[in-house]
């Protein structure tokens, strides 16, 4: 007999269950891998994932990489105005960082240009430095 859970759950629970596989996770994930993460434990629809996932971006709990169309957890306490992350292109490695001076020049370019931001993400993609490393030798 499975000990999977097809029950409806309260949704502070499923986000609580997302929020602990995007944690251990070893990279970014997308809402199919994380179905399967907890396919132990739950059964879960797609559409429920999608709207966990958007309570925990909205929370500041999670953040989306639009350019990989996957989801890490935040790595920061404190959230801050922008985000930013650098993307290993080869072992798929995130880190999550902010830069004060980077947010104000951007801010000091939409206000020029009458631009009103919304929302504020980075990504920059390339090799980590642990990739670049290997592959020097």
């Amino acid at each position: 007999m499975s000990t999977k859970s097809a029950k409806r759950r309260p949704a502070a629970e499923q986000d609580k269950m997302l929020l602990e596989a995007l944690r251990e996770a070893p990279g970014p994930v997308s809402a199919y891998d994380i179905i399967e993460m907890l396919r132990p434990e739950a059964v879960l629809a797609p559409q429920t994932v999608y709207r966990s996932l958007e309570r925990l971006i909205d929370e500041g709990r999670a953040h989306r990489l639009e350019s990989l169309n996957a989801y890490v957890s935040c790595s920061h306490p404190e959230h801050h105005e922008a985000t930013a992350f650098a993307i290993c292109q080869n072992c798929r490695q995130v880190i999550e960082f902010d830069d004060a001076g980077v947010t104000a020049q951007l801010k000091s370019w939409a206000r020029k240009n009458g631009f009103d931001i919304s929302q504020m993400t980075l990504e920059l993609r390339g090799t980590c430095a642990a990739c670049r490393t290997a592959n020097v030798g």
